[in-house]
């Protein structure tokens, strides 16, 4: 974590020797990898902008945000109305959609779990790998009789709101005993910080079993089991099966939304929106118009790098909603013309 943060410093103060505006963000380290790319990419076409990104979860990024000592937040989970209360300026601007997933150090192929057997798991009511609700839908396989080690988040993350958020719609312990949130009371585990602090948890402990993003999966190379949706069906974590998450979405006006167990045969069922938080209306002039501008680029030409970062671009529906409410924003006041931005 503490070297990606001084990566992601250093990427801001080595842009900032030749620019002469730098944008302060903070928050969810569920985008992370993407946000890296797309603002090194855009400090490129835009040499005179550089953002400076700390990745701290999205309960940290939302208490800067609205402690107004970043320029913009980010968050996976969508501000609470009690949030909102303290921040009433705040807008959700969704930029991809991601996947949270359950990765795990095991010598066993090709997982499969249930939503109550994943539940089990979390609860601490499933402590060994070959029990039998894990057994039940992995016939023929060589389950080991060894412990199951639980890693959660030790942070605020919108990646625990995700998961939690599942959890609590599939299984109605899970909902009683710990509900759902950017930070819970586990019932077992150890926690680690972040989507990269799990991540390292989960490598480094045999029998190991935790969840983050898709993309920090793929890059560690770690093993995923699929899940069975609410269709029936069990499916692997995909771009694919994220998108089919969001197909039949009815997105609200303030994009406030949970796509977690969705329906669909080959949906993923823990996938989200992920968001930049910007305010109505910007007060700093130079600063306001420069995250309007990106933004646009974001929501645009920046979707063509989420794919091979594992993230799914967001459906043409959403981004023509967003290109409304990007256009509705205003920099002290006044609305500036993003589409030049392109």
């Amino acid at each position: 974590m503490k070297k990606i943060l001084a990566a992601t410093l250093l990427l801001g103060g080595a842009a900032l020797a030749s620019s002469s505006l730098l944008v302060n963000g903070a928050g969810a380290t569920f985008p992370f990898p993407l946000y890296s790319k797309w603002f090194d990419a855009y400090n490129k076409l835009r040499p005179e902008i550089s953002f400076n990104y700390q990745s701290i979860g999205s309960g940290g990024g939302i208490q800067q945000f609205t402690a107004g000592t970043v320029d913009f937040g980010a968050t996976d989970a969508p501000m609470s109305a009690a949030g909102l209360a303290k921040a009433p300026d705040a807008v959700h601007v969704p930029t991809v959609l991601g996947a949270v997933v359950i990765i795990y150090n095991a010598p066993v192929e090709g997982l499969k779990l249930t939503p109550e057997a994943l539940a089990g798991v979390f609860l601490g009511k499933i402590a060994k790998w070959n029990d039998p609700a894990v057994a039940k839908v992995n016939p023929g396989v060589a389950l080991p009789n060894t412990a199951i080690a639980v890693a959660h988040r030790s942070d605020g993350s919108g990646t625990t709101a995700i998961f939690t958020d599942y959890l609590a719609k599939v299984s109605p312990e899970w909902k009683e005993k710990v509900g759902a949130g950017k930070s819970v009371k586990w019932p077992v585990g150890l926690g680690g910080k972040g989507n990269e602090g799990v991540t390292g948890l989960v490598k480094q402990t045999p029998g190991a079993i935790g969840y983050v993003e898709l993309a920090y999966a793929n890059q560690n190379k770690l093993s995923m089991a699929s899940l069975r949706n609410r269709d029936g069906a069990f499916v692997a974590p995909s771009l694919e099966s994220t998108s089919e998450a969001a197909a039949g979405v009815e997105m609200p006006a303030d994009y406030r939304v949970s796509i977690t167990d969705a329906k669909g045969k080959g949906a993923w069922p823990i996938a989200s929106f992920t968001y930049l938080l910007v305010h109505r209306d910007a007060k700093d002039a130079a600063k306001g118009d420069a995250i309007l501008k990106f933004l646009w680029w974001a929501v645009h030409d920046g979707q063509a790098l989420a794919a091979p970062l594992d993230y799914a671009p967001l459906p043409k529906a959403v981004v023509a909603k967003v290109e409304r409410t990007i256009q509705g924003l205003t920099v002290q006041g006044k609305t500036v013309p993003v589409a030049s931005a392109r």
